[in-house]
C-alpha cells in the first residue's frame, strides 16, 4: 500500500477543525486508512489501494472532514466552460488512444503546493495509473500554452523537445535511452514505431506520455497561477476518474475548474464531475451486516462518507473509484456505523473445513509426474487468442475481456497446452531436453449464473530430439495406472497434431483428453526446432468418472 506524508498544518485547515494528535491517532483508523505516525508537523497514513482518491491532503481531508461531522455529505464542484478546445488525431488510436483534460485557475503556488501536486502525481501514477501504464498524469502552466492543443502520434525520431530538467534538445526516441525517467518507463512503449504526443497550437511539444514533459512547456513554478491537466491511458473511464480526482485536489486548493472540448469521431467535454446515481437497497444492507438499522441511519452513515443521498439513491462522488456495486456502500455503511458497534456472536452451525477432494487428486496428479522427472510450471489463466488459436491452428473460442489493456491478455483461455508451449518458446536458449506439465484453469461459454464454465486440465510437453507419439504414451499409461484408471485411444483429426499421430483419450465413454505429436507449422509458429509430444487431461472430467 502506498504512504503519504501529509503537511498536518494543511491537513487540519482542509478539515476545518484543529485536533490533538491522540485524537487524530484514534480517528483516522476508523476512515479505513491505517495510520503510521503522526507529530506535531506530519502525518504518515497508509492509503488502500481501493481509495485512490485520498492520495493527497486534499483527499483525505474532505474524507475525514465529512467523517467526523465538519463538512459532512456529498461536496460538490462547480465546473465551467473554458471554450478551449483540444483535438485528438486519429493516429493515436493504435498507440495511447484516449486523453481526458481540464483547466484549473487562480491557484496560489508555493513551494509546499508544488510539492503536494508532486506528490498527487507520483501516487496516481504508481497505484491507480499502474505506474503509467494504465493512465499517466501531466500539469503544464497555462500562460505558456496556445489553444487548441493537439494530442497525436508520430515517429519519435522526428519530434525533437527539451525534457524536463534537461539541458538539451533530444529526439523522443533519444529520450528513452538518455534521460533517466525515460529509461525508467522505456518499457511502457517498447515496440511501438509511433509515441503519442501534445503540442499546441504554435507547435510547442508539451509532453510525450507516459513518460515526460516538456521542460520549456511543462514545468510548474511558483509564478504559476493557472495550469492545463491532462491524463492520458487506454480507457476513457479511467481516465476521467483519474483526472476528477485531480482537478478537485486543486480545486481544495483554491483554484477554479473549466471543461475541455475533447474532438473524437464523437465530441467529449471533461471533466464531468455529476455525482453517479446508485440506488440503497436498505434491506440488503441489514441482511449483509446483520443489523437493523434505520433509513436514517443508513442515510446518516452514508452522508458521513461523503455521499449526497435523494430519493432513496445514493450519490456517488464523481472522484470514487471504488463504488462498482451495493456491497461498495455497504463497506461504507460499515465503516460510518463503527466496526466496534458490531457484536460478535458464534454462528449456531459447527462445520469443519477440509481440503477439496480434487485438490487433493490435482496434487496426487502432480506428485506423480515430478516422480517421472517433469518440471511442474505455473501459467497465466489470461492469454491472448492468437496463443489460443491462430499459433496452434485452432478454431475455438476464448470468452474475451470487456475492456481489455492489451492484446497479450485479452482472453481466458480455453486449453493449457498453448501455455506450455510459451513456456518452451521463451527457454529457447536452455538445454534440451525441457520436459514440463501444468495443471490449470480453464474456461468455456455456458449456460450458468456466471455464463462461464470452470474446469481443471493438465497439459504435458516433452521437447527433445527424440520426443514423439510412443513416450508421451508412456507417460500417460504411467498417470493412468498409478491413478488405476483404464482407458481407450481411438485416432482423430486435430490441426495442432501431426495428421495420423493423434489420438482422443476417452474413460468409461467420457471423451478426457487429446494425445500426439505436436503439428511442425505449430511448432514453427512458436519458433520451437525440437520436436514435441504432449497430451492435455480433463482432470475435472476424469475425477468425475472416478
Amino acid at each position: 500500500m502506498p504512504t503519504v506524508t501529509l503537511n498536518k498544518k494543511v491537513f487540519e485547515k482542509l478539515v476545518g477543525k484543529s485536533l490533538t494528535i491522540e485524537e487524530l491517532k484514534e480517528k483516522i483508523p476508523m476512515l479505513g486508512t491505517d495510520l503510521e505516525s503522526v507529530d506535531e508537523k506530519e502525518i504518515h497514513v497508509e492509503i488502500f489501494p481501493n481509495r485512490p482518491d485520498q492520495l493527497s491532503e486534499q483527499g483525505l481531508a474532505r474524507a475525514f472532514s465529512s467523517f467526523i461531522g465538519v463538512n459532512k455529505g456529498l461536496k460538490e464542484y462547480k465546473v465551467e466552460s473554458s471554450g478551449e478546445k483540444l483535438i485528438v488525431e486519429k493516429s493515436v488510436k493504435d498507440v495511447r488512444p484516449y486523453t481526458a483534460c481540464a483547466i484549473v485557475k487562480g491557484i496560489n503556488f508555493d513551494d509546499e503546493t508544488i510539492k503536494e501536486i508532486i506528490q498527487i502525481q507520483e501516487k496516481l501514477h504508481i497505484t491507480y495509473g499502474r505506474k503509467r501504464k494504465k493512465a499517466a498524469i501531466g500539469v503544464y502552466p497555462l500562460e505558456k500554452i496556445k489553444f487548441p492543443i493537439t494530442y497525436f502520434a508520430e515517429d519519435p525520431k522526428k519530434v525533437t523537445f527539451q525534457p524536463l530538467e534537461s539541458k538539451e534538445e533530444l529526439t523522443g526516441l533519444q529520450i528513452l535511452s538518455k534521460h533517466p525517467t525515460g529509461r525508467d518507463y522505456a518499457h511502457l512503449l517498447e515496440g511501438l514505431t509511433k509515441f503519442a504526443f501534445f503540442k499546441d497550437a504554435d507547435d510547442n511539444i508539451l509532453s510525450m506520455p507516459p513518460i515526460i514533459n516538456s521542460h520549456d512547456v511543462g514545468k510548474i513554478s511558483e509564478s504559476t497561477t493557472d495550469v492545463f491537466v491532462e491524463c492520458s491511458g487506454f480507457d476513457f473511464v479511467v481516465l476521467k476518474k483519474c483526472l476528477n480526482m485531480i482537478v478537485t485536489a486543486l480545486a481544495d486548493m483554491g483554484g477554479k475548474i473549466y471543461s475541455l472540448e475533447l474532438e473524437y469521431d464523437a465530441k467529449e467535454i471533461t471533466p464531468d464531475l455529476s455525482p453517479e446515481v446508485m440506488k440503497i437497497d436498505y434491506d440488503y444492507v441489514n441482511k449483509r451486516l446483520g443489523t437493523n438499522i434505520s433509513e436514517k441511519e443508513i442515510n446518516d452513515c452514508l452522508e458521513k462518507m461523503g455521499y449526497g443521498v435523494k430519493d432513496k439513491n445514493a450519490l456517488v462522488p464523481a472522484y470514487r473509484a471504488d463504488i462498482l456495486h451495493p456491497i461498495d456502500l455497504v463497506e461504507d455503511i460499515a465503516i460510518a456505523y463503527g466496526y466496534e458497534t458490531f457484536t460478535p456472536i458464534i454462528p449456531k452451525i459447527s462445520t469443519v473445513g477440509k481440503e477439496l477432494e480434487i485438490e487433493k487428486f490435482k496434487d496426487k496428479v502432480s506428485d506423480l509426474l515430478v516422480g517421472l522427472g517433469l518440471l511442474e510450471v505455473e501459467t497465466f489463466n489470461l492469454t491472448s487468442e492468437t496463443n489460443q488459436n491462430k499459433m496452434m491452428l485452432a478454431e475455438g473460442k476464448p470468452i474475451k475481456l470487456h475492456n481489455a489493456l492489451n492484446k497479450e491478455f485479452n482472453v481466458l483461455r480455453y486449453w493449457v497446452l498453448p501455455s506450455l508451449l510459451e513456456v518452451l518458446n521463451t527457454n529457447l536458449n536452455r538445454e534440451y531436453p525441457q520436459n514440463i506439465f501444468g495443471i490449470g484453469t480453464v474456461f468455456k461459454s455456458k449456460d450458468t449464473d456466471t455464463g462461464v464454465l470452470e474446469q481443471e486440465r493438465l497439459a504435458v510437453t516433452l521437447c527433445s530430439d527424440d520426443a514423439d507419439y510412443t513416450k508421451i504414451k508412456q507417460v500417460l499409461d504411467f498417470l493412468m495406472r498409478m491413478i488405476d484408471v483404464e482407458y481407450e485411444i481411438k485416432e482423430v483429426e486435430n490441426n495442432s497434431f501431426i495428421s495420423g499421430r493423434v489420438g482422443r483419450v476417452s474413460v468409461k465413454g467420457k471423451d478426457v483428453a487429446y494425445i500426439g505429436e505436436v503439428n511442425p507449422e505449430v511448432l514453427g509458429n512458436w519458433a520451437l526446432e525440437m520436436p514435441v509430444a504432449a497430451f492435455e487431461l480433463n482432470l475435472t472430467e476424469l475425477f468425475e468418472k472416478l
